[in-house]
């Protein structure tokens, strides 16, 4: 069993005075289910409902009150009603009665917690149903992050390495293997967990296939229409090999769609939090502003799933350094991962810098807020190009702050 850090920001959650139903969002086989049992076990009453069961959504379309709903739902689910009550409402994105309901529980039934979660939930905005306002809250479920990876692969004085920040010479060689590793086998908590009990890279071609397909099969309750299936369903089989690539919408991975149709579909999948389009910003200082006419940078879920669809993994496995595997994208591809499991609002996304000047073709891999700072992030590839670049952003910045990160041991320095 994986330990997520996000229970403690569910305990977190429960122990707040002014509490909401919280609504828990990612994408597909992230873990949101496996999370919420483990909560449930700090409760009297779990009362867990999956609303892809017909007699599950149907508690909801004759709604008398919602202290009656929660006396049939303990009826139906055989259990009583405890002192301290979870209800837990799965893929809540199948009935819009339910999502209505949110409200209720926040303003009736304030002692009983509510969670919902669903991996389609941004699609209810385009069939006109909306979450109430002011009365849930959020929070992103992301693959496991590295920390999480450890302690699945039984690695404490690893774990407890990262926790404290403090790596030793000793230590570095052993979390740089494992870390190749983590690249490799990528943070989808079923992978983590199979490859844990096997060690075998191989065995995990059957969850990678099953994840695949169930991401291809969505598709149907993507798509408005044939096209827009069509373009989904060619960037969900070509388009992982363009990870953490900046990329053109016309004519997408040598295809013939149109700009339009390409960013439509795009668009559909960023919702399912498959991947995000990251747009770059010409400012080093704040707000950080994205320019959504610049071609974007493509990245996905998991690196394990890039690595399995791109056919990588035996270049990872033979590279010496992680930046040395396909020309350095698969570190840019896992750093944004790291990157993303740092904020769990989903209105969290990532951003990367170009030089505002015409013609000029300097580039930062990303950068991230830091108070009220602008941080350049540099995935270090040895080329003299991406140092010049960070020079350059650094000569505009209001601040001596860079990150550079690569295989060798931290240390401080002056100067790019």
């Amino acid at each position: 069993m994986i330990k997520r850090k996000e229970l403690k920001l569910l305990q977190e959650w429960a122990a707040a005075n002014d509490r909401k139903p919280l609504v828990l969002r990612g994408a597909r086989q992230v873990g949101k289910t496996t999370l919420i049992n483990e909560f449930a076990k700090e409760f009297d009453t779990y009362l867990p409902l999956n609303l892809e069961r017909e007699a599950h959504a149907r508690l909801f379309h004759h709604i008398t009150s919602t202290r009656d709903l929660l006396m049939e739902l303990s009826l139906t689910l055989g259990r009583e009603m405890g002192q301290k009550t979870l209800l837990f409402i799965d893929e809540i994105q199948n009935s819009p009665q339910a999502v209505a309901q949110l409200r209720y529980f926040y303003e009736d039934t304030p002692e009983v917690y509510v969670v919902a979660a669903g991996s389609l939930l941004e699609s209810l905005l385009d069939v006109q149903v909306s979450f109430p306002v002011g009365r849930v809250q959020y929070m992103m479920l992301r693959p496991c992050c590295f920390l999480e990876y450890a302690e699945a692969m039984n690695k404490p004085m690893i774990a407890d390495a990262i926790r404290s920040r403090s790596i030793s010479e000793r230590l570095h060689p052993m979390v740089m293997n494992l870390f190749k590793q983590y690249t490799l086998v990528g943070g989808m908590p079923e992978v983590v967990n199979a490859f844990a009990r096997r060690q075998d890279v191989v065995a995990l071609r059957d969850i990678y296939e099953t994840l695949l397909t169930s991401y291809r099969d969505d598709v149907e309750k993507y798509s408005r229409n044939n096209t827009h299936k069509e373009v989904i369903r060619y960037i969900l089989t070509q388009g992982w090999a363009y990870a953490a690539e900046r990329i053109t919408l016309a004519n997408f991975a040598q295809s013939a769609y149109k700009s339009r149709e390409v960013g439509e579909a795009f668009r559909t999948l960023a919702k399912t939090h498959l991947l995000e389009l990251v747009y770059p910003t010409t400012h080093t200082t704040l707000p950080l502003l994205q320019e959504p006419k610049r071609a974007p940078k493509l990245l996905w879920v998991d690196t394990g799933l890039v690595n399995y669809v791109a056919a990588l993994q035996t270049e990872l496995v033979s590279a010496e350094v992680i930046e040395d595997a396909w020309r350095g994208r698969i570190a840019e591809q896992i750093v944004a991962q790291e990157l993303l499991t740092l904020d769990n609002r989903p209105s969290y996304h990532r951003s990367f810098w170009v030089r505002g000047t015409n013609g000029s073709s300097s580039e930062v891999d990303f950068v991230l807020q830091h108070k009220n700072l602008l941080v350049p992030i540099e995935v270090k590839a040895g080329t003299n190009s991406k140092q010049k670049s960070l020079a350059q952003y650094m000569e505009e910045a209001n601040h001596d702050i860079a990150l550079r990160v690569s295989s060798q041991p931290y240390a401080e320095r002056q100067g790019i």
